[in-house]
């Protein structure tokens, strides 16, 4: 499986962007997919997930200003962030994988190669 992002970029605080996740390959085993987000000196934060039922996730602080979808068709999955804030600067990664019984297959988990977000002040 692979993952390519797109849409990071620069942006004012207040304002929007649109990430893109495509995903190819043998990608009928995944039923789950997200993203994490890493700003420089901090942990690694799961941002948003989505599974292939729809059902998401959101972490407590991106709750009602970013949404994640999916296109099953395009093999594409989108997070939309509005609202956005300067601690939202990070690079984010998408990532796709198999969860079986609440646990993810390590065999099975594929990563995006990260865009960059950054919001000024």
């Amino acid at each position: 499986v692979q993952l390519v992002e797109s849409g990071g970029g620069l942006v004012q605080a207040g304002g929007s962007l649109r990430l893109s996740c495509a995903a190819s390959g043998s990608t009928f085993s995944i039923n789950t997919m997200g993203w994490y987000r890493q700003a420089p000196g901090k942990q690694r934060e799961l941002v948003a997930s989505i599974s292939s039922r729809g059902t998401t996730f959101y972490a407590d602080s991106v709750k009602g200003r970013f949404t994640i979808s999916r296109d099953t068709a395009k093999n594409t999955m989108y997070l939309q962030m509005n609202s956005l804030k300067p601690e939202d600067t990070a690079v984010y990664n998408c990532y796709a994988g198999r969860v079986v019984g609440g646990v993810v297959a390590s065999d099975d988990f594929y990563w995006g190669q990260g865009t960059q977000v950054t919001v000024s002040s």
